[in-house]
């Protein structure tokens, strides 16, 4: 029994041998901390690359839209109706409304449909600026090539080389919206001439105009990496830099905006 006793009694014991040490625990942690470190940008960057990936699946099934609307019509969706019916919520007085009853065939859209399927950026944050006291189902993440502004101002509406249409005027009716559509072989260029991207304003609008303007809105920065998709007129997708899209002024850049395939930089 003595000697029994006498040998627990000196085993040696082993806790404190396999026990981790503070300066141990400290490495870990800090190893761990190298990895996470190393590994959230390429996580940031693999959900912006997926989010990039089916943005540019909406433009793709948008494009196609388009073309169906254009073997129907012989010509594009002027920007809003000739005669602006009132009855019609604002979504479905523009380009909008056209191509999903004519180009996606549904002839009675819910409502607010455009924050939904392929309307819908998930890349696309707003700022509190544009989402403070609004209606979130108003805004647009996908615009249409309305050539509005020229990059310094508001163009004339007589002197307009986007998709929005030929203007009109209708002496008298100051209220009345009217538009020529621009006929699909006026389009000199297609496979060059840009029809729908990325909305920076939510106004359903693609506008020429400083980034900065559309840095005070929302994500135009993050959201494609700097970036921003376009479908175009042949319904091939592209991804243009910021700079070049908005901002460069040569002739290339300028085309892309104006269905005679000129930069225009007179106007």
């Amino acid at each position: 029994m003595v000697s029994t006793i006498d040998n627990l009694n000196s085993r040696k014991p082993i806790a404190a041998s396999t026990a981790f040490t503070l300066v141990e625990l400290l490495v870990v942690i800090g190893i761990i901390a190298i990895i996470a470190a190393l590994l959230l940008p390429i996580l940031s960057r693999s959900k912006s690359a997926a989010q990039s990936a089916n943005c540019k699946s909406n433009l793709k099934q948008l494009g196609a839209s388009l073309h169906i609307f254009l073997s129907d019509n012989r010509c594009y969706p002027t920007n809003v109706f000739q005669t602006k019916p009132l009855s019609l919520p604002n979504s479905e007085r523009f380009w909008l409304g056209k191509l999903v009853r004519e180009g996606l065939g549904i002839p009675q859209p819910s409502t607010n449909f455009q924050r939904s399927g392929v309307w819908r950026c998930p890349g696309a944050r707003w700022s509190d600026q544009m989402t403070s006291g609004n209606d979130l189902n108003g805004l647009t993440d996908y615009g249409y090539n309305d050539d509005k502004f020229n990059g310094k101002g508001p163009r004339d509406s007589t002197n307009k080389f986007g998709l929005e249409g030929h203007y009109r005027p209708a002496p008298g009716f100051a209220s009345t919206w009217s538009f020529i559509p621009i006929a699909e072989n006026e389009v000199v260029a297609p496979s060059e001439m840009m029809a729908v991207g990325d909305c920076f304003e939510a106004n359903a609008l693609l506008m020429r105009r400083p980034i900065e303007i559309f840095a005070e809105f929302g994500n135009i920065l993050e959201r494609h990496q700097g970036k921003a998709n376009v479908v175009f007129c042949d319904a091939h997708v592209d991804s243009p830099k910021l700079q070049f899209l908005f901002e460069d002024t040569n002739d290339v850049a300028l085309a892309r905006w104006n269905f005679d395939h000129q930069p225009h930089r007179d106007k």
